[in-house]
């Protein structure tokens, strides 16, 4: 599955390449790929490569949300073409309730452009996983860009609306049988039980 970052996230067209985010089926999970422009701008964050990095979402960054939207239980992955990656699982909207989640991601960089692959486990993935949308951050200050695949509809936007990611009404449909065929089941995962009560028999 293929998808072209091609909009501001207020839905004009962007002015360079669009970001390309490619989904695969992997053996533990959903292999992601990300071709895309490299602006260098911001500089590097002062993380290690390869580490998680906290307020990524400052920085040049690609990100791919994940949403079971019965719930409002959602993952938020962020890749920098530096190596730095941030994982955020939220229940509810904006509430981050586990961050800093490892993943093994590997960039290779040139001067104009980046690539990126990661897999991503199931147990980092909601239950029923049913929309989807994803970004694209670079830039500083008044030259900062952001873009989404899914933007926020010109026809709904408010005088002196900011950018907002966490606008889950506007996510777009997902079927993980798409990519893994019609009888598959996605995984359950131990790790969004956590912070949930006990049942009492």
């Amino acid at each position: 599955m293929d998808f072209k970052i091609a909009h501001t996230w207020d839905g004009f067209p962007v002015k360079h390449e669009p970001v390309l985010v490619r989904l695969r089926p992997g053996d533990t999970g959903v292999m992601m790929e990300i071709s895309a422009p490299f602006f260098n701008d911001p500089p590097a964050p002062l993380g290690d490569p390869g580490k998680p990095f906290n307020e990524l979402w400052n920085y040049e960054v690609v990100e791919a949300f994940f949403l079971n939207d019965e719930t409002e239980q959602y993952l938020e992955v962020e890749l920098c073409p530096h190596g730095q990656h941030l994982v955020l699982l939220l229940s509810g909207r904006r509430n981050v309730w586990k961050q800093g989640l490892a993943l093994s991601f590997k960039v290779s960089r040139g001067e104009t452009k980046w690539e990126g692959k990661v897999c991503l486990p199931w147990c980092y993935f909601p239950p029923n996983v049913t929309k989807f949308n994803s970004f694209a951050i670079h830039g500083t200050e008044d030259r900062r860009s952001y873009e989404a695949l899914y933007p926020v509809p010109q026809q709904d936007l408010q005088r002196g609306q900011k950018p907002d990611f966490h606008r889950l009404e506007y996510f777009k449909p997902f079927n993980f049988n798409t990519l893994f065929g019609k009888e598959w089941k996605q995984p359950e995962s131990d790790l969004w039980l956590i912070g949930k009560p006990d049942i009492q028999e």
